[in-house]
């Protein structure tokens, strides 16, 4: 079976392209883009032929199984409803949405529709967090005790819609992995903000806060868990961090990029419970014509080697992990992992606790998607 993809928005959108031209169910059939000029540039340098620059034009073509959106955040929620009504399966990056409502209506359309929708969330699908799965699953952590997870970023110079952007508007990479590892559902959540960001930052979505910081609580479980995002005026090293405390085993993710992750091993003399731990890649998890793609730059390993196309394997090599997660749902006609219901509850807990920052900390309850 061979799925027809197209690509939307070929910025970060232009690493996926190889590795759906390798996929062994997939055919790299369109890519979209406004810009005409970039469109052309892609377009030749993948050898792809269809080409669209209006987005609308894109879903009338029959011939278009699946679209992989990769726009600005103010469009996602648009562009997958009006996929997901036009009978298109749809990958779209993260967040799913900017707003609780539209979460809803994505739901909602994706069941009227019949079409698998998953939010292409990287952390879920990054080897750190595929290690602490499988030290999980083979019961070496025991019983989960609690979850954290961080993001922080320094996002001065971004461009368009990024100045001012209240931190919990883009916290699915620090969500994601705490609801994930045990598909736990956020009940409800509590934030404060902390700080203040430059006066000039502050009005594009009145939000003045340097740092926000949440607790989660888990549907039907004992868990909870802590989240803090971090965009303007504070200083740290770029983190995207995910830790994990078990009875058994505890997992710590290193303050400074490029050092080896800690496991902490309870009942060891007190100096022997931290060890440092190489993490492995789970390249073997995929076929074997999206394997080097884990560990390789993302661009045409044969011919189109040009500068453009030379990209690092950053999001801890989730990229070939997502697209044959969203590809085998389609193939085997299931849910994928996230799926339109996870997906909603992980982006409107960071939409929530924003308004509970702006709200003093006040609890902030989720809807049930999965009733919708």
């Amino acid at each position: 079976m061979k799925i027809n993809i197209a690509i939307v928005g070929l910025g970060f959108g232009a690493e996926f392209i190889p590795i759906y031209q390798r996929h062994p169910h997939t055919n790299m059939y369109a890519i979209c883009q406004r810009n005409t000029e970039k469109l052309n540039e892609i377009g030749d340098a993948f050898g792809i032929e269809k080409r669209y620059s209006d987005f609308d034009e894109l879903l009338k073509d029959p011939d278009i199984d699946a679209v992989h959106i990769n726009s600005p955040i103010h469009n996602h929620a648009e562009q997958s409803l009006k996929a997901l009504r036009a009978g298109k399966h749809v990958a779209c990056t993260v967040p799913m949405a900017t707003t609780v409502e539209e979460c809803m209506e994505i739901v909602k359309a994706c069941k009227e529709s019949g079409k698998k929708y998953m939010m292409m969330e990287t952390v879920v699908y990054s080897r750190e967090f595929l290690f602490v799965k499988e030290l999980y699953e083979k019961g070496e952590l025991g019983k989960i005790q609690f979850l954290k997870a961080s993001h922080q970023q320094d996002m001065d110079g971004w461009p368009g819609y990024w100045p001012g952007l209240p931190p919990m508007h883009y916290a699915t990479h620090c969500v994601g992995p705490v609801a994930g590892l045990l598909k736990l559902e956020a009940e409800y959540v509590s934030c404060f903000g902390s700080g203040t960001i430059r006066e000039e930052l502050i009005p594009h979505y009145n939000s003045p806060f340097a740092i926000e910081s949440a607790h989660i609580k888990f549907k039907d479980s004992d868990l909870s868990a802590y989240v803090y995002r971090s965009l303007f005026d504070t200083a740290r090293q770029y983190r995207e961090s995910f830790e994990v405390y078990g009875s058994q085993k505890s997992f710590e993710w290193p303050l400074i990029e490029g050092e080896d992750p800690v496991i902490h091993t309870a009942k060891k003399p007190e100096h022997e419970i931290p060890e440092r731990v190489k993490v492995p890649d789970y390249a073997h998890y995929l076929p074997a014509e999206i394997q080097q793609f884990t560990t390789q730059g993302v661009y045409d390993l044969d011919e189109n080697t040009h500068l453009s196309f030379v990209q690092g394997s950053g999001h801890g090599g989730s990229h070939p992990h997502m697209v044959h997660e969203f590809v085998s749902a389609i193939v085997d006609d299931r849910d994928p992992f996230p799926n339109a219901v996870q997906s909603a509850n992980w982006t409107s807990v960071g939409i929530l606790a924003h308004d509970s920052a702006m709200d003093g900390g006040k609890l902030k309850n989720l809807p049930d998607f999965g009733s919708l």
